[in-house]
């Protein structure tokens, strides 16, 4: 049918025009669902008009056929009464209502597979719009895991370059010079044989000093 065709063309086009003009998928995803919920709600509209006017065909096509009937009743009347001339004029007015009644029925049941057509057509483009849901879900979550992935590569590989890391080195080789330092310093402070030396014979003088006193104490 032409509007499916339409439909066809419009898309793919929606389609190629977004793929030059976006990068995000899920935007190209998203707008892509968009346009085909726009489309089906036109195919609702078309397919609700196909069976309204058939509707319309098979109501005439019973107004004439019951039109038709009528005349012949007249008819039948007329020529019981002995009217000829008013005989025929109503059986030219029931073939002509036959001949509508033949057309509208032409129409209708021509109308009737056209509906068949865009019902089918319809009931096709909403299961493609529902599976098209569903694989938006999983290329949307397959993207995103993807951009995850790679933002930590990306980060992992930076922080080896980095300065921050660079800088935590250089922290820690002045932490290491410092310890080193510290650990000199108090090398360097502790006391030497002569000092010990010397503590020991101001020990030894204190002794006597001490002893000394206390035998004067005596006396």
């Amino acid at each position: 049918m032409p509007i499916f065709e339409k439909i066809r063309r419009i898309f793919n086009s929606n389609i190629n025009d977004l793929l030059d003009r976006v990068e995000d998928p899920e935007k190209i995803l998203n707008q892509l669902l968009e346009d085909m919920q726009h489309e089906l709600k036109e195919v609702k509209i078309q397919v609700a008009a196909a069976i309204r006017d058939g509707n319309k065909f098979e109501a005439q096509y019973k107004e004439n056929l019951e039109g038709a009937e009528k005349w012949e009743k007249r008819a039948i009347v007329f020529i019981q009464n002995g009217d000829d001339a008013r005989a025929k004029e109503a059986l030219r007015r029931k073939r002509s209502a036959d001949d509508l009644a033949a057309g509208f029925c032409e129409q209708f049941e021509a109308q009737q597979g056209s509906v068949s057509v865009l019902k089918d057509g319809l009931a096709t483009l909403e299961q493609k719009i529902e599976e098209a849901k569903s694989k938006r879900a999983l290329l949307i979550a397959r993207q995103r895991r993807a951009e995850a992935e790679r933002a930590i590569h990306q980060t992992v590989s930076g922080l080896s370059d980095s300065s921050a890391l660079n800088a935590f080195d250089r922290i820690q080789d002045r932490v290491l010079d410092a310890e080193a330092e510290a650990e000199a310093l108090s090398e360097m402070r502790q006391p030497s044989l002569e000092d010990e030396f010397d503590k020991l014979d101001k020990k030894d003088e204190i002794d006597d000093e001490l002893a000394k006193l206390k035998a004067r104490l005596k006396e």
